[in-house]
This record gives structure tokens, C-alpha cells and sequence, in this order.
């Protein structure tokens, strides 16, 4: 029954990756396509976690707690152990952005229910300058500053099928809220405004295979499904996106001691609705169960560089307490700087 089950779960997520991508273009695998500008709501595809943007943004197949979880893929929560598991995160983002996020995961009845998650995520544009087309010396008239926002408000579910796959999804309410913009002049010479604020709800779902060999985990993920959205007259979508990743701790290949020495290796294959497909690659170094070195790498990219991250953990009987830091270069702009603590319970 339980292999009936773990089959059944596989061909649904092959009849899903394809219907996700039903959304995108026939000619998107055309290399001569180009596939910019065609979402919105990219504050969705943004890497907030520190651990795993510290790893290149190589987490899908991370089996760790709640940010990670509900943040690249719902499954990975299903293996908590404790009863609770809960982080809070920033991202100093280029421009003066900052992104603020947070997570919590709770496993009752020891997981005989499966794993429950909550995320948010709220983003502060900073102030911006907003000027309309006029007819006079300068072409524009100042108008003000503005204050662009948004939020992602998440509920997600897990639930290991077995002691090795395990499958999650996760419901959210995304909104963006651009403000009040002014758009036209009237007949007396007047300012028109109009508010450009839109939400919708949109799902991830995702997979996690433990193969049995050593530590060598496989996840799927699809993020960001949802219904088309419109401003004006163009219609457009989120950020939809599909990853295949694997990770290892190569370490179990060795004689040395895991409890000293650990060395985790983590590949994602990402293809975004927006982007080229890109390769992700990172590594961890962990010491101890206690100091993390991390470092890894996307490609193609725009502007983004190497990443590097350093991590501190800790536990005190029943108590885990985690700090992470990452430091992503960014070519022209500032480096981004994303900071997190987590607890476990």
C-alpha cells in the first residue's frame, strides 16, 4: 500500500510540472526567445533564507526546517524532528530594499498529522520620487515621493509517506501594493490619481526523495502557480518557477567522523518563467555540528557573483539555536547582505 501510494504521488507531480509550464510560451525553449519582463510580484522568487543563499541558492533538496521549507520547497519540513522550528530573516537588497521574513513550522502529535507551516514575508521599497509628463520647460512635474510595498502571507502542510518520500505544498496571499499614482492632468489643470494595488493567491508544491544512498537526497518543486493578474491592459503572471535538486554530505564517502567533519554539496537545475535555465551549485562546510562555511554560485546571471556565508549553531538539550549570514556580490550595486536566526523546540 505505502509503495501504491509513493507511486501515485510521483505521476501526480509529473502530470503537475507540466501543467505549471503550461502557463509559459510554446516557443520558451527557443534559445533566441527572449524571456525578460514577462512576470510580476518578483519579490516571490527572491532568495531570503542566508544558509541557502549562502550556498548559491542551492536548497531544494535541503530536509531542514521551516525556512527553507516554505521558502524553496514545502516537503523539506515533513523530516523536522522537534515540535517546533522557527526563524526570522533579512535581506539587505540592492537600492535600499529590504525584505523581512519570517517562518515557523509546528510537528504535533510527534508528526502523526504531518508538519504545519506558517511564512510571511513583507518587502519595503524605500522612498521613491514620482514625477507625470507635462508640457512645460522640464518635460515633468513632481508629484511626490511614494512608498511602494508588498506582502506574502503563506500556510504550508507536509507529510512523510514513508521514511524516505515525503511531499508538502503551501497556500499564499501575495499582494503588492504600488501605491497612488497620478496619471493625468483634468480639464482645470488638476491631477488624476489612481491606486495601483493588486493580491492573488498562489501554491508551491514539492517533493523529497531520500534515495537510501548515504545522505543523497532528490526534490522537485514547483513555486509561484497562479492565475493571471492585470494593472492595465497587459496581462501578466508571477514568477512561476521549476527546480530538480540534489544534495549530499560527501563526507559519508569517507572514514572521518560526521559528528567532526561535514561536507554537504547541493545542485539545483532552476527554470524560471522569466529567466534563462540556470545551474546552482553550493557547498557547507560544517565543524562540530557547530561553525558553517559556506560558498556557491548561479549561472548564467544578469549581475550576480559569488556567494559566501558563515553560520553558528548550537544545542542546549532540547533547545537548537541557529545564526546565518550571507554576502552575495553584486557586480555594479552594493553586495546583498541577509541575516537569520532560527530556534528549535
Amino acid at each position: 500500500m505505502k509503495v501504491n501510494r509513493i507511486t501515485s504521488v510521483l505521476a501526480l507531480t509529473l502530470f503537475v510540472a507540466p501543467l505549471a509550464y503550461g502557463q509559459v510560451d510554446p516557443g520558451f525553449q527557443d534559445p533566441d526567445v527572449e524571456k525578460s519582463s514577462q512576470t510580476n510580484f518578483k519579490f516571490l522568487s527572491l532568495a531570503v533564507e542566508p544558509r541557502v543563499a549562502g550556498m548559491g541558492d542551492a536548497g531544494t533538496a535541503h530536509n531542514t526546517g521551516s525556512s527553507v521549507a516554505l521558502f524553496y520547497n514545502p516537503a523539506a519540513m515533513a523530516y523536522m524532528t522537534g515540535m517546533v522550528h522557527a526563524s526570522v530573516m533579512q535581506t539587505q537588497w540592492i537600492a535600499d530594499i529590504n525584505y523581512n521574513a519570517a517562518s515557523i513550522a509546528f510537528r504535533p502529535k510527534d508528526g502523526a498529522y504531518g508538519i504545519f507551516g506558517l511564512s510571511v514575508m513583507a518587502i519595503d521599497y524605500g522612498d521613491l520620487i514620482g514625477t507625470i509628463h507635462a508640457n512645460n520647460e522640464r518635460g515633468y512635474e513632481d508629484t511626490g515621493n511614494f512608498s511602494p510595498t508588498a506582502l506574502a502571507v503563506g500556510l504550508g502542510y507536509a507529510r512523510a509517506l514513508s521514511d524516505r518520500f515525503a511531499i508538502g505544498g503551501n497556500v499564499k496571499y501575495a499582494y503588492q501594493d504600488l501605491t497612488t499614482s497620478f496619471v493625468d492632468f483634468d480639464a482645470s489643470g488638476g491631477l488624476v490619481s489612481k491606486d495601483y494595488n493588486i493580491g492573488t493567491v498562489a501554491f508551491d508544491f514539492g517533493v523529497l526523495y531520500k534515495t537510501g544512498f548515504r545522505s543523497l537526497d532528490f526534490a522537485m518543486s514547483v513555486r509561484n502557480f497562479s492565475r493571471e493578474l492585470q494593472y492595465e491592459q497587459e496581462n501578466f503572471e508571477l514568477p512561476l518557477t521549476f527546480r530538480i535538486g540534489v544534495s549530499m554530505d560527501v563526507m559519508n564517502l569517507t572514514n572521518l567522523n560526521p559528528d567532526i567533519h561535514s561536507f554537504r554539496i547541493a545542485v539545483d537545475a532552476n527554470r524560471p518563467r522569466d529567466f534563462s535555465e540556470q545551474i546552482k551549485v553550493g557547498g557547507e562546510y560544517l565543524l562540530m555540528n557547530t561553525v558553517a562555511l559556506r560558498a556557491g554560485y548561479s549561472f548564467p546571471t544578469d549581475v550576480e557573483g559569488l556567494s559566501l556565508g558563515v553560520g553558528l549553531q548550537q544545542t542546549f538539550g532540547t533547545f537548537g539555536f541557529a545564526f546565518n549570514y550571507a554576502y552575495t556580490t553584486f557586480e555594479v550595486f552594493d553586495a546583498v547582505h541577509r541575516l537569520g536566526i532560527q530556534i528549535a523546540l
